[in-house]
């Protein structure tokens, strides 16, 4: 909220100034725990002159034409001007402004910054009427320069502008006067308040760090924590502390949040021992007794504070300690009551799907089924726990510790923690195969789920996070290298989540006519491909089979087209064009994710050199003639060309290089060697460009012509072998 509000008010007062064109060299902001600041240097003295001409009415208008446009400018009849104009005369009014003095811009701009203030939240304090986020006490707000310090004057809510300030709340409480921003900074270090929020975090940071060193342990890393604490103390002094032994077994991690969470302590480890032995807090004052005092009271917190949570982890263990997946299954039995969605079912229905499906991915990912499937129905035991009913961030890093405690094999444990990844675009992917099998169960799932009852992304709002699940999905596939096609995976999920929903309410299906329509525009063998994949999934009478298959089909072309949007976002970023990703969608593998972008890196190097520039023209020059004489004659040039009509030497050379480079482009594309493909495409180039040249392509003997254009034809089939080249833009 801080360093927003800075912003807010460096945006809210520029803003206004520049407005009324007051103009200033450089403006900066800061923010802490008791005061907002602004500063601006190189502010003009004045606003300047303007002169502004106004064009009004006709002079023989009626008179209430005139009289609104002479409220519109401020002036009399008398003031206006008439001059001649191609309708007759017309009335001018020329507005002469003087400029205005800078203290008489600047107050106006602070006022309305401080009474429309965007603060996420505020309230009136005492008998006031200015909302504030705290109670506002004072405001500083003068002009200076080489002449002296002016006063702005201003006032607000009965808080009178002024050139004095107060320090530290007890180390320097006194007010002081200051005479520029300078001065300011200056005199409240001198009283114990560092007015820049990046140097009191740095030297937190700094403190703690060496703190920690010189006990021989480390620090353990905590922006967010750090970028907090900076912003509640005005003079940081860390002290460190020690943890009491009784808590020293306690996961890391728990000692790390519930300290982070409710103290705000910073975390310091032992390398030797990788525990959590040590915490840093930061007072605001430098006490007498060198902190003493602040770190017994802190400590006696502490304890109440890790108290608790021994007590829930203990309580915890007891029901999975040794005992296997028995113990972990009684952890999560609560889950069976928890309703993940009223249309999708309980948390524990949920659960028994990503088994299932994850128990099927296995095997794509070099994991073992059974690991899987038991993975995934342990994975979110611990949402039941005492202690990730505490703390909700703990969840996946306590199931690997309750996984671990009962007993289960490691890969088991580590996806109990893994299969929440990627949690953003900076969190690594899980990269053990069971934790890949089940993080890629969770994801589809959830996302087969909801397209299945229609609670898609509408903009902006994502409650469910399905974005942030399709770029999970994205990303494992892609920096893991699998290659099982992505609509095979999902096809699965959706029929089940089709078949739990008609077991629940029928009247939540597509009716069998708005099914067909929608079947109507699907490609056929994406339908037969779909059919063949469920054929041995689907228990039921062979109509509703096909019900269910419809119903999974249009859902998942629709989730496809998400995943489009999805990858070319996070292609873009990687710098790989749109229109390039669109040109390698081809089947038959334009849903494995990893091979299309490894053609699309491989394409687009080809694009950006004089050789594929040149033939990406050359397919463009036969792509239009085919286009135009096709629609012109009426037919399709498809056919197979003949090198006994070829006439000139350029069409025999084309012949040629197209015998060479067709099995060649076909033999890399199988190789999935995409490089290599581009290559044998490239040697086509020349005698493509020899062609054009050379030949007329509608000769007058017809049988020529035709042989020509279905060379042409020839010529693109070869090239689409590797891409959609019309897809890319500029393309025919």
């Amino acid at each position: 909220m801080q360093a927003r509000a800075a912003e807010d008010l460096k945006r809210l007062v520029t803003g206004s100034l520049v407005e009324a064109g007051l103009t200033y060299a450089h403006a900066g902001a800061f923010a802490g725990p008791r005061r907002l600041t602004l500063s601006l240097t190189g502010v003009a003295a004045r606003t300047p002159d303007t002169r502004e001409e106004r064009k009004g009415p006709r002079a023989d208008a009626p008179e209430k034409a005139i009289e609104g446009f002479l409220r519109s400018t401020g002036l009399g009849r008398d003031a206006l001007e008439e001059r001649p104009d191609k309708k007759g005369t017309v009335l001018f009014a020329v507005i002469d402004r003087p400029g205005r003095a800078a203290p008489a811009v600047v107050a106006e701009a602070v006022e309305a910054a401080v009474r429309g203030f965007p603060w996420p939240k505020s309230m009136r304090w005492g008998a006031g009427r200015l909302r504030w986020v705290r109670p506002l006490r004072s405001i500083l707000c003068i002009l200076s320069d080489e002449a002296g310090a002016e006063i702005v004057p201003l006032e607000i809510d009965g808080i009178r502008a002024g050139d004095t300030t107060v320090g530290h709340r007890v180390h320097a409480p006194e007010p002081f006067a200051v005479s520029g921003f300078e001065d300011y900074a200056a005199k409240l270090k001198a009283a114990h308040v560092l007015l820049d929020p990046a140097e009191r975090r740095d030297l937190i940071e700094h403190e703690a760090g060496q703190r920690a060193f010189a006990a021989g342990m480390e620090l353990v890393p905590d922006r967010a924590l750090l970028d907090e604490v900076a912003g509640l103390v005005e003079w940081p002094v860390p002290l460190m502390g020690e943890i009491a032994p009784d808590f020293l077994d306690l996961p890391a991690e728990v000692l790390q949040t519930s300290m982070r969470e409710h103290q705000k302590f910073f975390s310091v480890r032992n390398p030797a021992t990788g525990r959590i032995e040590r915490f840093v807090t930061v007072a605001n004052l430098v006490a007498p007794d060198g902190g003493a005092a602040i770190l017994a009271g802190n400590l006696r917190v502490l304890a109440a504070r890790l108290s608790d949570a021994k007590f829930f982890w203990e309580n915890d263990l007891r029901k999975v300690a040794g005992r296997g997946e028995p113990g972990m299954a009684e952890m999560s039995a609560p889950l069976a009551n928890v309703v993940f969605h009223a249309k999708l079912g309980t948390q524990a229905e949920r659960i028994a799907r990503v088994a299932r499906l994850a128990a099927e991915i296995a095997p794509a990912v070099g994991a073992d089924a059974g690991q899987a499937a038991q993975a995934a129905r342990v994975a979110k035991a611990d949402l039941a726990s005492e202690m990730v009913y505490e703390f909700p961030e703990l969840q996946g890093v306590m199931g690997r510790y309750y996984a671990e405690a009962a007993g289960l094999a490691g890969p088991v444990a580590q996806a109990a923690e893994e299969h929440y990844r990627p949690l953003g675009p900076s969190d690594a992917v899980p990269t053990a195969p069971v934790s890949q099998a089940v993080a890629l169960a969770d994801k589809i799932d959830t996302l087969t789920g909801f397209w299945a009852i229609g609670e898609k992304p509408t903009g902006s709002k994502d409650p469910f996070a399905l974005r942030r699940a399709a770029l999970g999905i994205i990303r494992i596939l892609l920096e893991t290298g699998q290659r099982r096609p992505l609509f095979q995976i999902a096809i699965h999920a959706f029929n089940r989540h089709i078949e739990e929903i008609a077991r629940r309410d029928r009247s939540l299906l597509i009716s069998e006519t708005d099914l067909a329509a929608a079947l109507a525009d699907v490609e056929e063998d994406i339908v037969a491909a779909a059919s063949r994949v469920l054929a041995e999934r689907v228990e039921a009478a062979e109509e509703e089979a096909r019900h269910h298959t419809g119903m999974s089909l249009v859902a998942m072309l629709d989730l496809m087209r998400f995943f489009e949007d999805r990858l070319k976002v996070f292609l873009r970023d990687r710098g790989i064009r749109h229109d390039v990703i669109d040109a390698v969608a081809a089947r038959p593998d334009w849903d494995v994710l990893a091979l299309r972008v490894a053609k699309a890196e491989a394409l687009q190097g080809f694009l950006d050199t004089e050789d594929g520039a040149n033939l990406l023209a050359g397919y463009r020059r036969a792509s239009n003639i085919l286009a135009k004489e096709e629609e012109k004659d009426g037919v399709e040039y498809s056919g197979a060309p003949e090198i006994r009509f070829a006439e000139q030497a350029e069409e025999r050379a084309l012949f040629a290089a197209l015998d060479a480079a067709e099995p060649a482009i076909a033999a890399a594309l199988a190789a999935e060697d995409f490089a290599s493909a581009m290559g044998e495409m490239a040697r086509l180039r020349a005698p493509v460009d020899a062609f054009f040249e050379a030949v007329l392509v509608n000769a007058e003997n017809r049988i020529v012509r035709r042989n020509r254009l279905c060379l042409l034809s020839r010529v693109r089939q070869a090239m689409r072998q590797v891409a959609i080249w019309d897809a890319i833009e500029g393309g025919a």
